[in-house]
């Protein structure tokens, strides 16, 4: 799974990366956890940033419980399952972010260990994700999104059995289109290559979703960095 990430590129960086036409202000985030603001690009709108609430509440739900539930979906049903399948189909969207947390259990007795996992040193890059919007009682619209997650590559199997869908560069825009077959949409939802990626041991300070600094993500003493590469 993929429940907590960061995104702690400048708007500037995040606008060239993603060919964006503008980007509004964005504080470095070291800690996002799901239900929280997130900003995405949708297959509506793929030239700016959209800030939607990480959890999906599917269109027809009966009300917003669901989205802490939802905040990840499986790559091998997305498009069969109820809550994912008519976002797979027509509401797409890329999840800007540098990197995630995944935590590793350690041995027996102790408590699972935290790991900071990126692409190369802390590049940009971007989630599968999904996006849907539901109206509230009120008549609210609340805008909402998922990650989608695959089987773990070789490097990611020693910490945890599922792996958040990275796309490449090149598949960011096949992806937004609204023309491009659904099993070519499937095909992208592959592990990522284990020798682009770096992993290793963070605190346990990640775990309080409340604390947002750059600490988060110094490593352990001594640190334990490990890369395929």
């Amino acid at each position: 799974m993929c429940g907590r990430y960061t995104l702690t590129a400048t708007p500037e960086e995040i606008q060239q990366a993603f060919q964006l036409n503008s980007v509004p202000p964005l504080e470095p985030r070291y800690n996002i956890a799901p239900t929280q603001p997130v900003p995405i690009i949708t297959s509506e709108q793929r030239d700016v940033l959209t800030i939607v609430q990480w959890g999906l509440i599917p269109s027809w739900s009966k009300d917003a419980s669901i989205a802490s539930k939802l905040i990840n979906a499986r790559a091998e049903t997305v498009d069969e399952k109820p809550s994912f399948r008519t976002s797979f189909k027509r509401r797409r969207c890329l999840i800007p972010a540098d990197g995630f947390f995944e935590w590793k259990a350690g041995d027996k007795g102790e408590k699972k260990k935290p790991q900071f996992i990126s692409v190369g040193d802390r590049e940009l890059f971007a989630f599968a994700g999904l996006w849907d919007i539901w109206n509230s009682p009120h008549g609210d619209p609340v805008y909402t999104c998922t990650i989608i997650t695959s089987e773990p590559n070789e490097l990611i199997k020693s910490i945890h059995n599922r792996q958040a869908v990275i796309l490449d560069k090149n598949q960011y825009s096949d992806w937004l289109a609204d023309d491009t077959p659904l099993p070519a949409l499937k095909d992208m939802l592959r592990p990522f290559a284990a020798e682009r990626m770096k992993v290793y041991e963070i605190s346990t300070l990640v775990n309080n979703a409340t604390v947002d600094t750059p600490a988060i993500l110094e490593p352990v003493q001594p640190p334990e960095q490990r890369s395929l590469m």
